[in-house]
């Protein structure tokens, strides 16, 4: 039996060492491990031996048994390996090939205007306040001084939820409740979205955009305000820009006056964007009614303030040439991808 199992070992191994896959190695190891090998039936069979001679051949079978097991496992490890490599082969990436290019996104340019006019006005010492898209009316229209009968509260003007409540028709509303919460000096410009009962063209939307400013402190003038603006207009629209004010009226500021600056296209000279007078109008503003400053119980005889309101969306349209409003709402890649 000696002779045997030198026998069974040897041509495991020549058999092993002639495997080229690991289906052939598994083959191997049922051949000649497996419950009807050679091996299984010596181990099978020693029961009929004396016991010394039992126990000798008994170790000198497990030996082979574990020589096997052994080979086995190294020639698996040889296999396993020269799949790996050939998979990596196969697999193998060029890596002077171009890669895949993938877009990044970027800011809606509403947010880019939003964010630029911002650090202008943070710039000057402004914070940013900020307040509810569903306002009351009292905060929408009363506290601003706005009369019963003013058209802007009419129903083919405004989106109202109930009696009392509506979707903001302005960002002024944040002017009065920061009026209310704080002390003088206040310094605030309060960007968000605003509602009208608009029908949708191309310079109508019923959801734009506003930036409105206040600024509430002692001593506080028209020319502070016209100062503020100026410098503002110079940053936005470049250091050549001029600026204009013109008569106007608002419910909540007196006197009121709407800013022009000089058209950064013809500088001056007339052309398509600004209709030929040089000009183009880009927000309302003016000193701050004391009936506005008398609602959060500013003392109006001590602080004066001035407030100015501007449309995001028509400050974009003229920085970047957009004729038409709605393409900053269509979702239309080409046009946002112009201003990545």
């Amino acid at each position: 039996m000696r002779e045997e199992l030198k026998s069974i070992l040897e041509k495991a191994g020549e058999q092993l060492k002639n495997a080229v896959n690991l289906s052939d190695v598994e083959d191997v190891r049922v051949k000649m491990l497996g419950k009807k090998s050679p091996l299984t039936d010596i181990l099978r069979s020693m029961g009929k031996l004396p016991h010394e001679e039992r126990k000798a051949l008994g170790l000198e079978a497990n030996q082979v048994r574990d020589s096997i097991e052994e080979l086995i496992q190294k020639k698996l490890a040889v296999l396993r390996g020269q799949v790996r490599e050939l998979k990596f082969k196969q697999e193998s990436v060029d890596v002077t090939e171009p890669g895949i290019t993938r877009d990044l996104g970027a800011k809606h340019l509403i947010t880019q205007t939003i964010d630029c006019i911002s650090q202008i006005f943070m710039a000057m010492g402004f914070s940013i306040a900020e307040g509810p898209e569903v306002e009351t009316v009292f905060n929408n229209f009363d506290a601003l001084n706005a009369p019963k009968n003013h058209p802007s509260r009419d129903l083919t003007d405004t989106f109202y939820i109930t009696e009392n409540t509506l979707l903001r028709t302005q960002t002024s509303p944040v002017q009065v409740r920061t009026i209310m919460a704080q002390e003088p000096p206040i310094k605030v410009i309060s960007p968000g979205r605003c509602f009208r009962s608009d029908s949708p063209d191309a310079t109508h939307s019923p959801m734009f955009h506003q930036i409105e400013g206040l600024l509430v402190d002692e001593g506080v003038t028209m020319t502070d305000l016209k100062g503020t603006l100026d410098v503002m207009a110079k940053e936005l629209f470049g250091k050549e820009t001029r600026t204009k004010f013109r008569p106007h009226h608002f419910p909540f500021t007196e006197p009121s006056a709407e800013m022009d600056v000089s058209c950064f296209k013809c500088k001056g000279k007339g052309c398509n964007i600004c209709k030929g007078t040089g000009w183009i109008e880009i927000l309302g503003c003016g000193m701050v009614h004391p009936n506005v400053l008398s609602v959060g119980g500013i003392d109006t005889e001590k602080y004066t303030g001035f407030a100015f309101g501007m449309g995001v969306e028509r400050i974009a349209m003229l920085r970047y040439g957009v004729d038409d409003i709605r393409l900053f709402y269509d979702n239309d890649l080409r046009f946002l991808k112009q201003f990545k």
